[in-house]
């Protein structure tokens, strides 16, 4: 009699002392936010078309081509993971293209209204990623187009 209830206070010491674990979980039915959320197809996808736009504009000097594999991404997957360089390619792409740089003429636009879209694309980069490694070349290429957009003015092209 003595050994089973001293059994059943320790098995209610114990159940005591691992109740409070077994609340740390805390609250998580809510899950991931949505923006965080992301399909590994598409990131791969779009990590894949990053690699080659990054191939055509610094080694190439391809800058259609690599505006073209940005635009991809970013129309089809907003929530990239490396989404601020994806911003910084198409910026310094159309701003290079403005200034007949290259090997590659971009028809359909005027050097004015490319530089419209770079200031559009880098005002994107600097507002919404402040933390970006590509931050301080983008505000500085914004000051000789006239700054960054405010935050409505800023919007997918």
């Amino acid at each position: 009699m003595r050994k089973s209830v001293l059994l059943l206070v320790l098995f209610t010491v114990g159940l005591f002392l691992c109740a409070p674990a077994a609340l740390a979980q805390g609250n998580v039915k809510s899950g991931p936010e949505a923006g965080t959320v992301r399909d590994p197809e598409l990131e791969k996808d779009s990590l894949h078309n990053l690699e080659v736009a990054r191939h055509y504009f610094k080694l190439k000097k391809a800058y259609v081509a690599a505006l073209k594999r940005c635009e991809e991404i970013d129309a089809s997957n907003p929530t990239f993971a490396k989404m601020d360089e994806v911003l910084f390619i198409a910026g310094e792409s159309y701003l290079r293209l403005s200034e007949n740089k290259g090997k590659q003429e971009y028809k359909g636009k005027t050097a004015d209204e490319l530089r419209t879209e770079a200031r559009v694309y880098l005002s994107r980069l600097v507002i919404d990623h402040p933390q970006s490694t590509f931050h301080k070349q983008a505000s500085e290429d914004l000051k000789t187009l006239g700054g960054p957009l405010t935050k409505p003015e800023a919007t997918k092209p």
